[in-house]
Protein backbone atom coordinates (compact mmCIF):
# COMPACT_ATOMS: atom_id res chain seq x y z
CA UNK A 1 0.00 0.00 0.00
CA UNK A 2 1.46 3.40 -0.94
CA UNK A 3 2.44 5.82 1.74
CA UNK A 4 0.65 9.14 1.83
CA UNK A 5 2.42 12.41 2.37
CA UNK A 6 1.31 14.53 5.27
CA UNK A 7 2.46 17.66 7.00
CA UNK A 8 4.19 17.43 10.37
CA UNK A 9 1.71 17.52 13.23
CA UNK A 10 2.03 18.45 16.86
CA UNK A 11 -0.74 16.06 17.88
CA UNK A 12 0.34 12.40 17.70
CA UNK A 13 -3.10 11.47 16.42
CA UNK A 14 -2.51 13.59 13.32
CA UNK A 15 0.22 11.23 12.16
CA UNK A 16 -0.88 9.30 9.11
CA UNK A 17 -3.53 9.60 6.45
CA UNK A 18 -6.57 7.45 5.89
CA UNK A 19 -5.89 5.70 2.56
CA UNK A 20 -9.59 5.24 1.84
CA UNK A 21 -10.48 8.90 2.28
CA UNK A 22 -7.25 10.86 1.96
CA UNK A 23 -8.01 12.61 5.26
CA UNK A 24 -5.73 12.75 8.31
CA UNK A 25 -6.22 9.92 10.77
CA UNK A 26 -7.17 12.40 13.51
CA UNK A 27 -10.09 13.73 11.43
CA UNK A 28 -11.25 10.22 10.64
CA UNK A 29 -11.00 9.29 14.33
CA UNK A 30 -13.18 12.24 15.36
CA UNK A 31 -15.84 11.25 12.84
CA UNK A 32 -15.73 7.61 13.96
CA UNK A 33 -16.18 8.66 17.60
CA UNK A 34 -19.21 10.74 16.59
CA UNK A 35 -20.79 7.75 14.82
CA UNK A 36 -20.05 5.50 17.79
CA UNK A 37 -21.54 8.08 20.17
CA UNK A 38 -24.84 8.10 18.24
CA UNK A 39 -24.99 4.31 18.06
CA UNK A 40 -24.21 4.02 21.78
CA UNK A 41 -27.04 6.36 22.75
CA UNK A 42 -29.42 4.25 20.68
CA UNK A 43 -28.13 0.96 22.03
CA UNK A 44 -28.25 2.37 25.58
CA UNK A 45 -31.98 2.83 25.06
CA UNK A 46 -32.08 -0.74 23.76
CA UNK A 47 -30.51 -2.09 26.93
CA UNK A 48 -33.29 -0.66 29.08
CA UNK A 49 -35.73 -3.52 28.55
CA UNK A 50 -33.38 -6.27 29.65
CA UNK A 51 -32.41 -4.47 32.82
CA UNK A 52 -35.86 -3.14 33.66
CA UNK A 53 -38.50 -5.73 32.76
CA UNK A 54 -36.89 -9.04 31.69
CA UNK A 55 -37.26 -10.59 35.14
CA UNK A 56 -40.79 -9.20 35.53
CA UNK A 57 -41.85 -10.67 32.20
CA UNK A 58 -40.42 -14.07 33.10
CA UNK A 59 -42.15 -14.05 36.48
CA UNK A 60 -45.49 -13.14 34.90
CA UNK A 61 -45.22 -15.84 32.24
CA UNK A 62 -43.86 -18.66 34.41
CA UNK A 63 -45.63 -17.63 37.64
CA UNK A 64 -42.59 -18.82 39.59
CA UNK A 65 -40.74 -16.10 41.48
CA UNK A 66 -37.70 -18.31 42.04
CA UNK A 67 -37.01 -18.36 38.27
CA UNK A 68 -37.33 -14.60 37.78
CA UNK A 69 -33.55 -14.22 37.88
CA UNK A 70 -33.22 -16.59 34.95
CA UNK A 71 -33.80 -13.67 32.60
CA UNK A 72 -30.57 -11.92 33.60
CA UNK A 73 -28.73 -15.26 33.45
CA UNK A 74 -29.89 -15.80 29.86
CA UNK A 75 -28.91 -12.26 28.90
CA UNK A 76 -25.47 -12.78 30.41
CA UNK A 77 -24.99 -16.11 28.63
CA UNK A 78 -26.03 -14.58 25.33
CA UNK A 79 -23.69 -11.67 25.92
CA UNK A 80 -20.75 -14.01 26.57
CA UNK A 81 -21.32 -16.05 23.40
CA UNK A 82 -21.89 -12.92 21.33
CA UNK A 83 -18.68 -11.36 22.64
CA UNK A 84 -16.69 -14.23 21.15
CA UNK A 85 -18.54 -14.16 17.83
CA UNK A 86 -18.45 -10.37 17.46
CA UNK A 87 -14.74 -10.43 18.23
CA UNK A 88 -14.08 -13.08 15.58
CA UNK A 89 -16.19 -11.36 12.91
CA UNK A 90 -14.51 -8.04 13.69
CA UNK A 91 -11.10 -9.70 13.47
CA UNK A 92 -11.88 -11.16 10.04
CA UNK A 93 -14.02 -8.44 8.45
CA UNK A 94 -13.73 -5.29 10.57
CA UNK A 95 -15.64 -3.51 13.32
CA UNK A 96 -18.60 -2.47 11.16
CA UNK A 97 -19.98 -5.95 10.33
CA UNK A 98 -19.10 -7.27 13.78
CA UNK A 99 -20.85 -4.54 15.75
CA UNK A 100 -23.77 -4.03 13.37
CA UNK A 101 -24.37 -7.79 13.12
CA UNK A 102 -24.47 -8.06 16.90
CA UNK A 103 -27.03 -5.28 17.18
CA UNK A 104 -29.21 -6.90 14.51
CA UNK A 105 -29.16 -10.16 16.49
CA UNK A 106 -30.11 -8.18 19.61
CA UNK A 107 -32.99 -6.58 17.68
CA UNK A 108 -34.13 -10.02 16.56
CA UNK A 109 -34.05 -11.17 20.17
CA UNK A 110 -36.13 -8.20 21.30
CA UNK A 111 -38.72 -8.96 18.64
CA UNK A 112 -38.69 -12.60 19.67
CA UNK A 113 -39.46 -11.64 23.27
CA UNK A 114 -42.55 -9.77 22.10
CA UNK A 115 -43.63 -12.74 19.98
CA UNK A 116 -43.03 -15.16 22.87
CA UNK A 117 -45.18 -13.06 25.18
CA UNK A 118 -47.95 -12.85 22.60
CA UNK A 119 -47.86 -16.63 22.05
CA UNK A 120 -47.24 -17.45 25.75
CA UNK A 121 -44.27 -19.57 24.66
CA UNK A 122 -41.59 -19.90 27.40
CA UNK A 123 -39.14 -21.76 25.13
CA UNK A 124 -39.21 -18.95 22.57
CA UNK A 125 -38.82 -16.46 25.42
CA UNK A 126 -35.67 -18.21 26.68
CA UNK A 127 -34.13 -18.28 23.19
CA UNK A 128 -35.08 -14.65 22.51
CA UNK A 129 -33.57 -13.38 25.77
CA UNK A 130 -30.37 -15.26 24.90
CA UNK A 131 -30.24 -13.55 21.49
CA UNK A 132 -31.13 -10.20 23.05
CA UNK A 133 -27.93 -10.51 25.11
CA UNK A 134 -25.95 -9.86 21.92
CA UNK A 135 -26.94 -6.22 22.16
CA UNK A 136 -25.33 -6.01 25.59
CA UNK A 137 -22.11 -7.53 24.27
CA UNK A 138 -21.89 -5.13 21.34
CA UNK A 139 -22.64 -2.11 23.49
CA UNK A 140 -19.61 -3.00 25.63
CA UNK A 141 -17.33 -3.97 22.73
CA UNK A 142 -18.00 -0.71 20.91
CA UNK A 143 -15.56 0.98 23.29
CA UNK A 144 -12.74 -0.91 21.57
CA UNK A 145 -13.68 0.52 18.17
CA UNK A 146 -13.02 3.98 19.58
CA UNK A 147 -9.40 3.03 20.32
CA UNK A 148 -8.36 1.52 16.98
CA UNK A 149 -7.18 4.85 15.52
CA UNK A 150 -6.58 6.69 18.78
CA UNK A 151 -3.08 7.87 19.61
CA UNK A 152 -1.75 6.36 22.86
CA UNK A 153 -2.04 9.78 24.53
CA UNK A 154 -5.77 9.90 23.68
CA UNK A 155 -6.75 6.23 23.91
CA UNK A 156 -8.46 6.32 27.31
CA UNK A 157 -10.43 9.43 26.40
CA UNK A 158 -11.71 7.60 23.31
CA UNK A 159 -12.89 4.75 25.56
CA UNK A 160 -14.58 7.17 27.95
CA UNK A 161 -16.35 9.02 25.12
CA UNK A 162 -17.99 5.80 23.95
CA UNK A 163 -18.84 4.73 27.51
CA UNK A 164 -20.49 7.96 28.59
CA UNK A 165 -22.71 7.96 25.51
CA UNK A 166 -24.31 4.76 26.77
CA UNK A 167 -25.36 6.61 29.93
CA UNK A 168 -27.68 8.95 28.06
CA UNK A 169 -29.48 6.07 26.38
CA UNK A 170 -29.57 4.12 29.62
CA UNK A 171 -31.19 7.04 31.43
CA UNK A 172 -33.68 7.72 28.63
CA UNK A 173 -34.76 4.12 28.12
CA UNK A 174 -36.52 3.34 31.43
CA UNK A 175 -38.44 6.62 31.18
CA UNK A 176 -40.27 5.16 28.18
CA UNK A 177 -41.63 2.26 30.25
CA UNK A 178 -45.06 3.85 30.77
CA UNK A 179 -45.79 5.06 27.20
CA UNK A 180 -44.41 1.89 25.58
CA UNK A 181 -46.46 -0.17 28.05
CA UNK A 182 -49.59 1.66 26.91
CA UNK A 183 -48.64 0.99 23.29
CA UNK A 184 -48.20 -2.72 24.03
CA UNK A 185 -51.61 -2.90 25.73
CA UNK A 186 -53.19 -1.13 22.75
CA UNK A 187 -51.64 -3.78 20.49
CA UNK A 188 -53.02 -6.56 22.70
CA UNK A 189 -49.63 -7.44 24.18
CA UNK A 190 -48.53 -7.76 27.82
CA UNK A 191 -47.48 -4.38 29.20
CA UNK A 192 -43.81 -5.33 29.90
CA UNK A 193 -43.25 -6.08 26.21
CA UNK A 194 -43.54 -2.37 25.41
CA UNK A 195 -39.92 -1.73 26.32
CA UNK A 196 -38.82 -4.68 24.19
CA UNK A 197 -40.60 -3.11 21.21
CA UNK A 198 -38.56 0.02 21.86
CA UNK A 199 -35.35 -1.93 22.42
CA UNK A 200 -35.67 -3.93 19.24
CA UNK A 201 -36.16 -0.73 17.26
CA UNK A 202 -33.26 1.01 19.01
CA UNK A 203 -30.85 -1.89 18.37
CA UNK A 204 -31.88 -1.98 14.71
CA UNK A 205 -31.32 1.78 14.35
CA UNK A 206 -27.91 1.47 16.02
CA UNK A 207 -27.00 -1.20 13.45
CA UNK A 208 -28.14 1.02 10.58
CA UNK A 209 -26.06 3.93 11.89
CA UNK A 210 -22.94 1.74 11.98
CA UNK A 211 -23.58 0.17 8.56
CA UNK A 212 -24.09 3.51 6.86
CA UNK A 213 -21.58 5.75 8.60
CA UNK A 214 -18.83 3.74 10.30
CA UNK A 215 -16.65 4.27 7.23
CA UNK A 216 -13.79 3.74 6.84
CA UNK A 217 -13.77 0.79 9.19
CA UNK A 218 -11.45 1.85 12.05
CA UNK A 219 -9.83 -1.56 12.60
CA UNK A 220 -9.21 -2.22 8.91
CA UNK A 221 -7.87 1.29 8.46
CA UNK A 222 -5.53 0.89 11.43
CA UNK A 223 -4.13 -2.27 9.87
CA UNK A 224 -3.64 -0.57 6.50
CA UNK A 225 -1.42 2.21 7.84
CA UNK A 226 2.36 1.78 7.51
CA UNK A 227 3.91 0.96 10.89
CA UNK A 228 5.69 4.28 11.26
CA UNK A 229 2.50 6.21 10.38
CA UNK A 230 0.24 4.39 12.80
CA UNK A 231 -0.74 6.50 15.83
CA UNK A 232 0.08 3.65 18.19
CA UNK A 233 3.43 2.68 16.72
CA UNK A 234 6.36 2.17 19.05
CA UNK A 235 9.38 1.69 16.84
CA UNK A 236 11.89 2.42 19.58
CA UNK A 237 11.07 -0.64 21.67
CA UNK A 238 13.20 -3.71 21.06
CA UNK A 239 11.14 -6.89 20.42
CA UNK A 240 11.96 -8.97 23.54
CA UNK A 241 11.30 -6.26 26.17
CA UNK A 242 8.27 -5.07 24.24
CA UNK A 243 6.83 -8.60 24.18
CA UNK A 244 7.40 -9.11 27.90
CA UNK A 245 5.92 -5.72 28.73
CA UNK A 246 2.88 -6.49 26.62
CA UNK A 247 2.28 -9.80 28.41
CA UNK A 248 2.43 -8.17 31.84
CA UNK A 249 0.24 -5.24 30.80
CA UNK A 250 -2.35 -7.53 29.22
CA UNK A 251 -2.49 -9.76 32.29
CA UNK A 252 -2.97 -6.78 34.61
CA UNK A 253 -5.54 -5.18 32.30
CA UNK A 254 -7.64 -8.35 32.19
CA UNK A 255 -7.28 -8.85 35.95
CA UNK A 256 -8.54 -5.38 36.82
CA UNK A 257 -11.42 -5.66 34.33
CA UNK A 258 -12.53 -9.03 35.72
CA UNK A 259 -12.16 -8.20 39.41
CA UNK A 260 -13.81 -4.78 39.05
CA UNK A 261 -16.83 -6.42 37.39
CA UNK A 262 -16.98 -9.25 39.92
CA UNK A 263 -16.84 -6.98 42.96
CA UNK A 264 -19.22 -4.39 41.56
CA UNK A 265 -21.93 -6.83 40.47
CA UNK A 266 -21.76 -8.86 43.70
CA UNK A 267 -22.14 -5.91 46.06
CA UNK A 268 -24.62 -4.03 43.87
CA UNK A 269 -26.88 -7.08 43.46
CA UNK A 270 -27.36 -7.65 47.17
CA UNK A 271 -27.52 -4.04 48.39
CA UNK A 272 -31.28 -3.63 47.66
CA UNK A 273 -31.94 -7.01 49.32
CA UNK A 274 -29.91 -5.91 52.35
CA UNK A 275 -31.81 -2.61 52.57
CA UNK A 276 -35.19 -4.27 52.19
CA UNK A 277 -34.37 -6.79 54.95
CA UNK A 278 -33.77 -3.87 57.32
CA UNK A 279 -36.99 -2.03 56.65
CA UNK A 280 -36.00 0.32 53.84
CA UNK A 281 -38.46 0.54 50.96
CA UNK A 282 -38.13 0.28 47.21
CA UNK A 283 -37.82 4.04 46.84
CA UNK A 284 -34.68 4.12 49.00
CA UNK A 285 -33.01 1.19 47.28
CA UNK A 286 -34.00 2.58 43.88
CA UNK A 287 -32.33 5.87 44.73
CA UNK A 288 -29.14 4.12 45.84
CA UNK A 289 -28.92 2.02 42.67
CA UNK A 290 -29.72 4.99 40.42
CA UNK A 291 -26.92 7.05 41.93
CA UNK A 292 -24.62 4.02 41.72
CA UNK A 293 -25.28 3.60 37.99
CA UNK A 294 -24.60 7.29 37.46
CA UNK A 295 -21.26 6.90 39.24
CA UNK A 296 -20.43 3.97 36.96
CA UNK A 297 -20.61 5.97 33.74
CA UNK A 298 -20.79 9.74 34.24
CA UNK A 299 -17.17 10.16 35.45
CA UNK A 300 -15.87 8.49 32.26
CA UNK A 301 -14.55 11.68 30.56
CA UNK A 302 -12.58 12.62 33.68
CA UNK A 303 -11.33 9.04 34.09
CA UNK A 304 -10.18 8.96 30.49
CA UNK A 305 -8.30 12.23 30.95
CA UNK A 306 -6.64 10.90 34.12
CA UNK A 307 -5.52 7.71 32.37
CA UNK A 308 -4.06 9.66 29.45
CA UNK A 309 -2.34 12.20 31.70
CA UNK A 310 -1.20 10.00 34.60
CA UNK A 311 -0.95 6.60 32.97
CA UNK A 312 -3.18 3.50 33.31
CA UNK A 313 -1.23 2.05 36.24
CA UNK A 314 -2.01 5.09 38.37
CA UNK A 315 -5.75 4.81 37.68
CA UNK A 316 -5.71 1.02 38.14
CA UNK A 317 -4.27 1.69 41.61
CA UNK A 318 -7.02 4.25 42.24
CA UNK A 319 -9.59 1.64 41.15
CA UNK A 320 -8.28 -0.90 43.65
CA UNK A 321 -8.19 1.59 46.52
CA UNK A 322 -11.66 2.96 45.74
CA UNK A 323 -13.18 -0.52 45.61
CA UNK A 324 -11.54 -1.39 48.93
CA UNK A 325 -12.95 1.74 50.60
CA UNK A 326 -16.38 1.04 49.06
CA UNK A 327 -16.41 -2.51 50.41
CA UNK A 328 -15.32 -1.50 53.90
CA UNK A 329 -17.86 1.34 54.04
CA UNK A 330 -20.70 -0.90 52.82
CA UNK A 331 -19.79 -3.51 55.44
CA UNK A 332 -19.64 -1.07 58.34
CA UNK A 333 -22.50 1.29 57.42
CA UNK A 334 -25.67 0.92 59.53
CA UNK A 335 -28.23 -1.04 57.54
CA UNK A 336 -30.78 1.78 57.89
CA UNK A 337 -28.39 4.54 56.78
CA UNK A 338 -29.37 5.47 53.25
CA UNK A 339 -26.72 8.20 53.13
CA UNK A 340 -23.78 5.91 53.97
CA UNK A 341 -24.98 3.10 51.73
CA UNK A 342 -25.42 5.59 48.92
CA UNK A 343 -21.85 6.82 49.44
CA UNK A 344 -20.58 3.23 49.46
CA UNK A 345 -22.37 2.45 46.19
CA UNK A 346 -21.13 5.69 44.61
CA UNK A 347 -17.57 4.66 45.45
CA UNK A 348 -18.30 1.17 44.14
CA UNK A 349 -19.47 2.59 40.81
CA UNK A 350 -16.54 4.99 40.64
CA UNK A 351 -14.04 2.19 41.36
CA UNK A 352 -15.63 0.10 38.60
CA UNK A 353 -15.36 3.04 36.21
CA UNK A 354 -11.69 3.53 37.06
CA UNK A 355 -11.09 -0.17 36.50
CA UNK A 356 -12.99 -0.41 33.20
CA UNK A 357 -11.38 2.61 31.53
CA UNK A 358 -7.83 1.98 32.76
CA UNK A 359 -8.05 -1.78 32.25
CA UNK A 360 -9.36 -1.33 28.71
CA UNK A 361 -6.60 1.15 27.87
CA UNK A 362 -3.92 -1.05 29.43
CA UNK A 363 -5.09 -4.19 27.63
CA UNK A 364 -5.61 -2.43 24.29
CA UNK A 365 -2.14 -0.93 24.18
CA UNK A 366 -0.62 -4.38 24.66
CA UNK A 367 -2.62 -6.33 22.03
CA UNK A 368 -1.14 -6.43 18.49
CA UNK A 369 -3.42 -5.23 15.70
CA UNK A 370 -3.42 -8.62 13.97
CA UNK A 371 -5.14 -10.30 16.94
CA UNK A 372 -6.79 -7.29 18.60
CA UNK A 373 -10.51 -7.83 17.96
CA UNK A 374 -10.46 -11.56 18.70
CA UNK A 375 -8.56 -11.04 21.96
CA UNK A 376 -10.86 -8.20 23.01
CA UNK A 377 -13.85 -10.46 22.46
CA UNK A 378 -12.33 -13.08 24.76
CA UNK A 379 -11.64 -10.40 27.38
CA UNK A 380 -15.30 -9.40 27.34
CA UNK A 381 -16.29 -13.05 27.77
CA UNK A 382 -14.19 -13.09 30.94
CA UNK A 383 -15.92 -9.89 32.09
CA UNK A 384 -19.37 -11.40 31.43
CA UNK A 385 -18.48 -14.57 33.32
CA UNK A 386 -17.15 -12.49 36.22
CA UNK A 387 -20.41 -10.54 36.36
CA UNK A 388 -22.50 -13.71 36.28
CA UNK A 389 -20.31 -15.29 38.97
CA UNK A 390 -20.60 -12.21 41.17
CA UNK A 391 -24.35 -12.12 40.82
CA UNK A 392 -24.84 -15.82 41.55
CA UNK A 393 -22.31 -16.06 44.38
CA UNK A 394 -23.46 -12.90 46.14
CA UNK A 395 -26.73 -14.43 47.32
CA UNK A 396 -24.95 -17.51 48.67
CA UNK A 397 -22.40 -15.42 50.56
CA UNK A 398 -25.11 -13.23 52.11
CA UNK A 399 -27.17 -16.28 53.05
CA UNK A 400 -24.15 -17.87 54.72
CA UNK A 401 -22.50 -14.88 56.39
CA UNK A 402 -24.50 -11.72 55.79
CA UNK A 403 -24.08 -8.60 53.68
CA UNK A 404 -21.04 -7.26 55.61
CA UNK A 405 -19.14 -10.48 54.82
CA UNK A 406 -19.96 -10.03 51.12
CA UNK A 407 -18.78 -6.41 51.13
CA UNK A 408 -15.54 -7.25 52.95
CA UNK A 409 -14.92 -10.14 50.54
CA UNK A 410 -15.20 -7.65 47.69
CA UNK A 411 -12.70 -5.37 49.44
CA UNK A 412 -10.30 -8.30 49.89
CA UNK A 413 -10.50 -9.16 46.18
CA UNK A 414 -9.73 -5.54 45.31
CA UNK A 415 -6.69 -5.58 47.61
CA UNK A 416 -5.43 -8.56 45.61
CA UNK A 417 -4.88 -6.16 42.69
CA UNK A 418 -2.18 -4.23 44.52
CA UNK A 419 0.62 -6.87 44.31
CA UNK A 420 -0.05 -7.28 40.58
CA UNK A 421 0.10 -3.50 40.11
CA UNK A 422 3.38 -3.27 42.01
CA UNK A 423 4.92 -6.13 40.03
CA UNK A 424 3.85 -4.67 36.68
CA UNK A 425 5.02 -1.17 37.62
CA UNK A 426 8.40 -2.43 38.85
CA UNK A 427 9.14 -4.40 35.67
CA UNK A 428 7.89 -1.91 33.05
Amino acid sequence: MPRHAHAPATDPADQGTAPETGTPVASTQRRILTVLLVSQVLSGVGLAAGVTVASLLLQDMLEITALAGLGIALLTAGSAVAAVLVGRVSQARGRRPGLAGGYLVGALGGGGVVAAAALDDPALLFLSLFLYGAGTAVNLQARYAGTDLAAPAHRARAVSTVLVATTFGGVLGPNFAAPTGELAVALGLPRPTGLFLLSSTAFALAAVVLILWLRPDPLLLARSLPAEEHPGSDSDASPPPRSARRARGLALGVLVLVLSQLVMVAVMTMTPVHMHAHGLGAAASGLVIAVHVGAMFLPSPLTGLLVDRCGPLTVVTAAAITLVVAGVLAATAPADSVALLTLALVLLGLGWNFGLVSGTALATETIPLDTRAKTQGLIDVAIAIAGATGGLASGMVVAAGGYPVLALTGAALAIALLPAIIATSYKR
